[in-house]
């Protein structure tokens, strides 16, 4: 404002107009009283919206994480349930697939001195016993390593003890009957011979 100007509004009373926000924005670019409550009314209701489309946004994260924990949790079900039906079968299983061992590692002391026609059909069997380990195998079942391993008590059953020098203690030198696990469950422990020190005779 130039002295001039400044001089004629002191000559006239003429008091400077202080800005005051939006009414008296919106005096400057000519809006009314209505004009200007329609103005206030929009902004409230645009900031009543903005909160409801916030509120609207985390309601949706909400229902996601809902979503998710529930996926979730039905597939972990569907698994322990599957696992639960293959564990089931499997134990039923379990004891054809011992005897067909038991059956193979005794003929197998005989296979030199017998027929031409008896080998044929022991490698049948053979066959057999490798389908039925390749099916238990497709379900997850899973043989537990026994020979050679420390004795575990959560995985292996001593069913006998051997003193030896040739182990180390609490080894586990012979495997009676193998076991199993299908996943984390154990479908049947190892049952297997253990080594101790020999001056505990």
């Amino acid at each position: 404002m130039s002295e001039e100007q400044a001089t004629e509004r002191e000559v006239n009373h003429e008091p400077e107009r202080a800005d005051s926000g939006p009414e008296s924005r919106a005096g400057d670019s000519g809006l009314g009283g209505p004009e200007l409550a329609e103005l206030v009314a929009s902004r409230s209701e645009l900031k009543r919206l903005q909160a409801a489309l916030a509120e609207a946004q985390e309601a949706v994260a909400r229902r996601q994480a809902d979503f998710e924990n529930y996926r979730k949790r039905i597939e972990r079900d569907r698994s322990e349930a599957h696992n639960r039906v293959v564990a089931e079968a499997a134990r039923k299983l379990l004891p054809v697939v011992d005897n067909l061992t038991r059956a193979l590692d005794a003929e197998r002391s005989l296979e030199a001195s017998e027929s031409k026609e008896f080998k044929h059909f022991l490698h049948g069997v053979e066959l057999i016993s490798k389908q039925l380990n390749e099916v238990l195998e497709s379900f997850g079942v899973q043989p537990i390593a026994a020979v050679g391993e420390r004795f575990d008590p959560h995985i292996h059953e001593a069913v006998v003890t051997e003193a030896t020098d040739k182990y180390e203690p609490d080894t586990v030198i012979d495997e009676l009957a193998r076991g199993y696990r299908i996943g984390d469950r154990l479908l049947r422990p190892a049952m297997v011979k253990v080594a101790r020190p020999s001056d505990d005779e």
